[in-house]
């Protein structure tokens, strides 16, 4: 039983909210909360599975107001939606036989890694470009970040949507609402294995679904009505500060 104090809760659903913005406009809202619940002593894998829960809050707020303006294909997306499900319930499954001290040692590394993607990819705009893949082709490429996503999850967002602009050719709005399509899906399929696993901080998780909702309201207003702006900075200082915790805790 982990016993969490009322500050613990306050700060976890500021970094909820803080990751809900974030997720919504540009992904990679993981960045955030995933290092925050390691940052307070949670378990690794209780902390990807209660960050699946609040994430999932989030994430459905931002593809519900992606819905409304018209910017998710639904019925374009039955197959690579059936299999980023598939996969990410996989990866959430293999990596429940990764022992925590493992797990302890490679999220940072893996962490820094994704800031690092994010960091270094290139400029993306609104502007709709030629696509380099169809939907089928572009299937297997969705399903194995839904695995990444199941296995640790920070940053598939934003891999969702620099590929959906750079192999489908959309602009980074309607890539992002596509993109919380396959995160809510990749999201609830490791929810329900790590449920089933008795991983998840119910408390928690719902506390922070709170913070993540109001979050994911806030960017995907900002998203829509202006398109992605200036969010790689913040994201990529907020998660380097985080990291550097953790890298400090378990390597030195």
């Amino acid at each position: 039983m982990i016993d969490l104090t009322l500050d613990v809760y306050v700060a976890m659903t500021g970094a909820a909210m803080a990751a809900g913005f974030i997720d919504a406009i540009a992904g990679g809202g993981g960045l955030i909360s995933v290092p925050a619940l390691l940052a307070v002593g949670i378990p690794p894998v209780s902390a990807l599975a209660t960050n699946k829960l609040q994430s999932s809050f989030s994430v459905a707020m931002a593809c519900w107001r992606y819905a409304r303006a018209g910017l998710i294909n639904f019925r374009g997306y039955v197959w690579t939606v059936a299999l980023v499900f598939a996969l990410a319930f996989l990866g959430s499954l293999v990596v429940q036989s990764v022992s925590n001290a493992v797990l302890g040692r490679v999220m940072p590394v893996l962490i820094v890694a994704v800031v690092a993607y994010v960091l270094l990819s290139p400029r993306m705009t609104d502007a709709d470009s030629h696509e380099r893949l169809g939907r089928r082709a572009y299937a297997p490429v969705a399903g194995l970040i839904g695995f990444y996503d199941g296995f640790f999850g920070p940053g598939a967002g934003s891999f969702y949507s620099t590929t959906l602009v750079a192999l489908r050719g959309m602009g980074l709005t309607r890539a992002a609402a596509t993109t919380k399509l396959f995160n809510f899906t990749s999201n609830f399929a490791a929810l329900i294995l790590f449920a089933l696993s008795g991983h998840v901080l119910w408390l928690l998780g719902l506390v922070m679904a709170v913070g993540g909702i109001a979050g994911a309201w806030i960017g995907s207003h900002v998203a829509i009505r202006f398109g992605a702006r200036v969010i790689r900075p913040l994201l990529v200082t907020i998660s380097l500060i985080l990291t550097g915790k953790l890298v400090w805790e378990n390597f030195f």
